[in-house]
């Protein structure tokens, strides 16, 4: 392509809306445009870096014998409501009417569409397995969409859905996906995880996130320094030990109230008395499709929300504003505590260890200090409810745990039979009875996944994009248009790129070096191939990886043979693996 005559708008200056790295550079190098908060046009640019990674996903699915399909992205309230998820799903699912006042949703996903689709197409053992995906338009509304295509409203995503008869069967095409998931991000030239996660609104009980390593990612992951343990925060374990010697070492006393005036956070009681946060209990009151309790965690750690709806067994969770538990409670928040109160109590594994400890009194301006867990309150619920920390033992090994973080960009699911028992989606198998399909489902981020190869692949001068994604492979600069033999071989040379199909941005526009090297770099090609008058005069042709570490290479005019051998070995080195 040539770049005069591609519509590739580049910027000098930081757009004031982007946050992050990847949404500074995509809106700098033209890739793409803002219509409304969380919904962006792709320009051309862009949308080439999607098509290569569209490509990657669907050839790695079709190996692994996924067949692609294309779904309706407008779905019927009527199968959201068969599978209980209409009013489940909250306010990010968007509804509307149609002009009939029939209720209908954007699809934020498909497991209610397809598995729709297959109860109607099959009927025996002899079907299944069955795979089938599609790459599409998503919307999710966002209460708060933000870093570009990162956390966006509308994206584009690929979602793939698999049928067995039994949970072995089922558990083999997990497996599957999870094999093709490694191929297609390893592919991507991305560095990445596959954690253990929580399956969300979507699901089941038992998933992978993928995970693209990056200061400025999202999620934290938890892995061990030894062994392959990984999970993300919200689903990461810790083994604890606790110190017997501790718990025993109570007096007889009871605890004493005292007055701590405008302390209501864990911060301000520990500066009060003096000791640190570990010593003070925090209580937080909860309320879930089940009622209202309290969870009670060490002052120094944070309560992880999706432990506590787990341990409840709730639908859902959610932090009850203050006016509403004094009005429905009686309590005053900020001075909360587990002793002599009358909704159920879960308390975090640690409490029982830690000894003497600092709790809120339930009365406005007071806390206990001297409270001892067994003396002064009790609970039949002591589960894990934290947040793990790095340095924690690894609960699989002897290996401690490191906290990394990282851009979720795919997600696997082991459904089980939430959704075929739901919308009746059965079989027959070898003797004639009834059974429901075993799911699985499987999602990429498309967009996102651009987005996180530039949030890991950059530099102060722009994006490095690796060689498999990126829109042009090589950027061709001729820096003397005026130069009639400079320019007769930068043409022969572009076309000899377009000969060997290797994607080519040839610069032939009317500007200075400096301006083609800026906007070379900002682009990220991962080949910058530079002629002008005095190298022309010299008989060589200037050649640079787009590493930022890389040296300018010189070769003969006269012998190109290095240049495409150089291509041979990027491309050999792309991870690209053969369809068999």
């Amino acid at each position: 392509m040539r770049f005069s005559k591609m519509h590739l708008p580049t910027l000098k200056e930081v757009p004031a809306e982007a946050e992050v790295v990847s949404h500074r550079l995509m809106l700098r190098a033209g890739m793409i445009r803002r219509l409304a908060a969380g919904i962006y046009s792709y320009l051309p640019f862009g949308l080439m870096a999607l098509r290569n990674v569209e490509g990657i996903v669907r050839h790695e699915m079709n190996r692994a014998g996924a067949q692609e399909v294309l779904l309706p992205a407008v779905q019927p309230a009527e199968l959201w409501q068969e599978s209980e998820r209409w009013d489940f799903y909250g306010k990010e699912l968007l509804r509307f009417k149609d002009r009939h006042q029939r209720n209908f949703c954007f699809g934020p996903t498909h497991e209610e569409v397809i598995t729709d689709l297959i109860r109607h197409e099959i009927r025996s053992y002899r079907q299944l397995p069955l795979n089938l995906y599609q790459v599409q338009t998503k919307f999710r509304d966002e209460i708060r969409p933000r870093f570009g295509l990162m956390r966006g409203r509308e994206f584009i995503m690929k979602d793939g859905y698999s049928f067995d008869v039994d949970d072995a069967a089922s558990t083999l095409s997990y497996q599957n996906m999870r094999e093709a998931y490694t191929r297609i991000f390893t592919r991507c030239g991305l560095n990445f995880r596959a954690v253990e996660a929580d399956s969300g609104a979507i699901g089941g009980n038992f998933s992978h996130e993928f995970v693209v390593l990056a200061d400025s990612g999202e999620d934290a992951i938890a892995s061990c320094t030894k062994c392959d343990y990984a999970a993300n925060v919200e689903k990461a374990q810790s083994r604890f030990v606790g110190d017997e010697t501790t718990s025993s070492a109570v007096s007889t006393d009871s605890p004493e109230a005292v007055a701590t005036p405008n302390c209501e956070s864990i911060d301000d009681v520990a500066a009060f008395f003096k000791v640190d946060p570990a010593a003070i209990i925090k209580s937080m009151i909860f309320e879930s499709d089940l009622g209202f309790c309290m969870v009670v965690v060490p002052g120094d750690r944070e309560v992880n929300e999706l432990k506590v709806k787990a341990a409840l067994g709730a639908n859902w969770l959610e932090v009850p504003p203050p006016a509403r538990i004094a009005d429905e409670l009686d309590l005053p928040v900020g001075y909360l505590g587990p002793i002599g109160v009358e909704i159920p109590v879960l308390v975090d594994r640690q409490v029982p260890y830690m000894g003497e400890m600092i709790c809120g009194a339930n009365r406005h301006g007071y806390h206990l200090r001297g409270a001892c867990w067994g003396r002064d309150f009790k609970s039949d619920r002591v589960v894990d409810l934290v947040q793990v920390h790095a340095g924690e033992f690894c609960p699989r090994c002897d290996g401690s745990l490191q906290i990394d973080r990282g851009i979720e960009v795919g997600h696997i699911f082991k459904l089980g039979t939430k959704y075929s028992e739901k919308l009746k989606a059965t079989f027959l198998d070898q003797d004639g009875k009834e059974k429901a399909m075993v799911m699985g489902c499987y999602g990429i981020g498309v967009g996102r996944t651009v987005a996180a190869a530039i949030e890991q692949n950059h530099d102060e001068n722009g994006i490095t994009f690796p060689y498999a994604i990126a829109p042009f492979k090589v950027a061709l600069l001729n820096l003397d248009l005026k130069s009639e033999d400079v320019t007769l071989f930068c043409e022969k040379l572009y076309q000899e790129f377009l000969n060997r199909g290797i994607s080519v941005l040839y610069d032939d526009r009317n500007e200075r070096p400096g301006v083609k090297f800026k906007d070379a770099d900002l682009l990220g090609m991962p080949v910058r191939v530079t002629l002008g008058r005095k190298g022309f005069k010299r008989g060589i042709i200037e050649v640079k990886l787009r590493q930022a570490d890389a040296e300018v290479q010189e070769f003969p005019l006269d012998n190109l043979e290095p240049l495409w051998s150089l291509f041979t070995e990027l491309q050999a080195n792309d991870s690209r693996i053969t369809l068999k």
